[in-house]
């Protein structure tokens, strides 16, 4: 009788003492529901030990012994004890990293190891730590915790990231456990933070008391309880065995331990991951209608509220198969949107993600990391198809989608009614790293009254539950750590992002966080020369490489790293982040920025439609006409010189204006035009008296 087993668990590694557990929770090969998905790994069996795989087309071949292509990644698991070996030896070793294996290993644990790439000499071996809050929930003491930790074992920063949660950088080996250990013990965890299974779960961090905002959070914390792994090997590591953690919703353990499809690997201390977990990261989302502060359509999965005329949640819409990660110029490669699978009703959504997380547990690909995100199999076999067997897993078929409104991109900076009495302030926090006054001021705010935090996919700060009697004091403490009104903050840094990339990030190719203050400067400066309002504003993401993590793809003008001191210039996605932007130019160095922008931008500004945006305003054109008006820029047009005079008192003081000018590379009209604008700018900014 032939064994069953899973398509994760298809290889017998050679060692013979090495056990692969059988699953048997799927239906045969030859049901007919599953029979027309199409496999992406090669399978085969030996003649002496035939192997029948099921929820696959492809054929079982007895004349072979092959065993299927898989990356070194997929040894690592299956050979790890769920995630232990040799990651616990490894890590009571002397030496200051840890092998090949084990770095893979901790980052299901919510560590990356890296080095200072800054540094010359012998690599200098340090850890990053993330941690997980669905919802970018940070309780007052694991606020208070992390802000110790950053200063006691870090770089003395922390790191607000794009996906609502903390990193921390430099933790040496020998400090990780007392790191780990503290910040469970918390209300903390980094585990599943990074690695091949589900990551933080996204939902829109405003702490409003609305029913829609309410549910989308609590689902969102469900989703992350029900994919969290469940063999103990966390505890193990960092706390010696102790579980400490929450007890979970009833839901989530009734939908954990349902099989009644197939789903499961009985009997196994991980039911939904077994042996292998997924085939690589996967991310999800959950918002409210017209709430894209979570950018939505980049998720792998994307859930959205849909409730009746009194505000009532229902049910879910569903997108799925977004993802941001690419390789430069292999072309097999791409960001890529979600698209609508259905809709479920609202007691269903942790069966419909179970679902698609088994979907593409079975089915994705385990042989190129490249292409074993969701995202390239749905783009593989169509989303009808993929539709199909997700319905095999859920037992139900999807409801129609239902209409939607407009996106919009939240950002939620300033004072907001909570609507409980209370009231949130979001802070504004360049590329998330709070560091200096900045964080000496807000620890002492969040500790005096005991104030808990949310944290947003924009890499910005919310402070929740502050009474009306608080707000005056709360205001003066940030103005005085330059935490500023959002009025006060340049509408370019409101939506910039960058990834964390040189000197710690080992994937960077070229600068991205330490370099886009100055860029913002340089674009603003491009703005004041074509005659952009201060007002006026793009969406602007920078990234080291092309993995995307600040999800550069969905900007109006995206930088990607492409060489050293050169960029990717991406562009075309819209401020809603709802259009996916396209490669404009390659290698563009960033001194040279300013030629390209600066056609760019003028001729925005002269050419748009009525409140027209810039992303809008590229797609309407088209890359070939913009390329050709980058091609002949010659400056903008300037005015005659009748004009210039009427800007000043007599040619004697124009004369003095057009030698000083000069000197700028400049003539007498503009530079006094640009001390018009500085000056209004400046009174905008509140400064204006400085």
């Amino acid at each position: 009788m032939a064994t069953s087993v899973g398509v994760a668990n298809t290889a017998v590694m050679k060692d013979s003492k090495v056990r692969i557990q059988s699953f048997h929770g799927l239906r045969s090969s030859g049901s007919v529901h599953l029979s027309r998905c199409a496999s992406t790994l090669p399978v085969s069996s030996s003649n002496s030990s035939l192997v029948s795989v099921r929820a696959v087309s492809t054929p079982v071949k007895p004349d072979t012994s092959t065993e299927p292509k898989r990356s070194k990644v997929e040894i690592f698991k299956e050979q790890s004890n769920f995630l232990r070996y040799p990651l616990n030896e490894e890590l009571q070793t002397e030496a200051p990293n840890i092998n090949e294996a084990a770095t893979q290993l901790i980052k299901f644990h919510g560590s990356y190891q890296q080095t200072n790439r800054d540094d010359r000499g012998p690599k200098s071996y340090q850890f990053m730590l993330r941690t997980k809050n669905p919802c970018g929930k940070v309780p007052n003491k694991l606020y208070l915790a992390m802000d110790d930790l950053a200063d006691q074992f870090g770089i003395g920063t922390l790191r607000l990231t794009t996906r609502q949660t903390f990193q921390l950088h430099g933790i040496v080996k020998k400090d990780l456990k007392t790191v780990m250990d503290t910040i469970i013990r918390s209300m903390g965890s980094t585990l599943g933070a990074c690695g091949d299974l589900n990551r933080n779960v996204l939902a829109p961090a405003a702490p409003l008391t609305r029913k829609d905002y309410l549910f989308a959070q609590e689902t969102a914390d469900n989703i992350a309880a029900l994919l969290t792994p469940q063999s103990g090997a966390y505890y193990d590591l960092w706390v010696d065995g102790e579980k400490i953690m929450s007890v979970e919703p009833p839901e989530v353990l009734k939908a954990r331990n349902d099989n009644s499809h197939g789903t499961n690997f009985p009997d196994s201390p991980e039911p939904i991951y077994g042996t292998q977990f997924l085939p690589r990261k996967f991310k999800v989302a959950v918002t409210v209608p017209m709430d894209n502060s979570v950018d939505i359509l980049t998720n792998d999965v994307g859930i959205v509220v849909v409730s009746d005329a009194d505000g009532e949640p229902q049910g879910f819409n569903i997108y799925v198969g977004g993802g941001m990660g690419r390789t430069h110029r292999l072309e097999t490669t791409f960001p890529r949107l979600g698209e609508p699978l259905g809709y479920v009703p609202k007691e269903d959504i942790l069966y419909a993600v179970k679902a698609i997380v088994v979907t593409q547990r079975e089915n994705g690909r385990r042989d190129d990391r490249k292409y074993s995100r969701m995202k390239y199999l749905i783009s593989s076999w169509g989303i009808d198809k993929f539709r199909t067997v997700v319905e095999q897993y859920y037992g139900k078929k999807f409801e129609p989608f239902r209409d939607l409104p407009e996106w919009e991109f939240k950002s939620y900076l300033g004072w907001h009614e909570q609507g409980n009495g209370g009231l949130f302030c979001g802070l504004h926090v360049d590329n998330g790293r709070i560091g200096g006054t900045m964080k000496k001021t807000l620890r002492e705010i969040i500790e005096k009254y005991n104030l808990n935090v949310r944290l947003t996919p924009n890499q910005n700060i919310i402070l929740c539950d502050i009474r009306r009697a608080w707000r005056r004091p709360i205001t003066t403490a940030l103005a005085q750590a330059g935490l500023l009104h959002p009025r006060y903050v340049d509408p370019l840094n409101v939506t910039a992002m960058a990834c964390p990339a040189l000197p710690l990030c080992p994937l960077a190719i070229t600068e991205a966080e330490r370099g886009i203050p100055d860029l913002l400067k340089r674009v603003r400066a491009v703005f004041d020369k074509v005659g952009l309002k201060y007002n006026e504003s793009v969406v602007i993401r920078v990234t080291g490489c092309p993995n995307g993590c600040a999800r550069p793809y969905m900007a109006e003008l995206g930088l990607v790293g492409d060489g050293p001191n050169s960029y990717q210039i991406w562009l075309g996605g819209t401020p809603n982040q709802t259009s996916i932007a396209k490669c404009f130019m390659n290698k563009v160095k960033i001194h040279d920025l300013e030629k390209v922008l600066e056609p760019l931008f003028y001729n925005w500004k002269r050419k748009r439609q009525a409140k027209e945006s810039f992303g809008d305003f590229t797609n309407r054109m088209g890359f070939e006409k913009l390329q050709e008006i980058v091609e002949k820029w010659e400056g903008p047009v300037e005015a005659s010189s009748r004009f210039n005079l009427k800007l000043f008192a007599d040619r004697e003081t124009y004369n003095a204006m057009d030698e000083l000018a000069r000197l700028q590379n400049k003539n007498a009209h503009q530079l006094a035009m640009d001390v018009i604008r500085n000056f209004v700018a400046a009174q905008q900014n509140g400064k204006a008296d400085e």
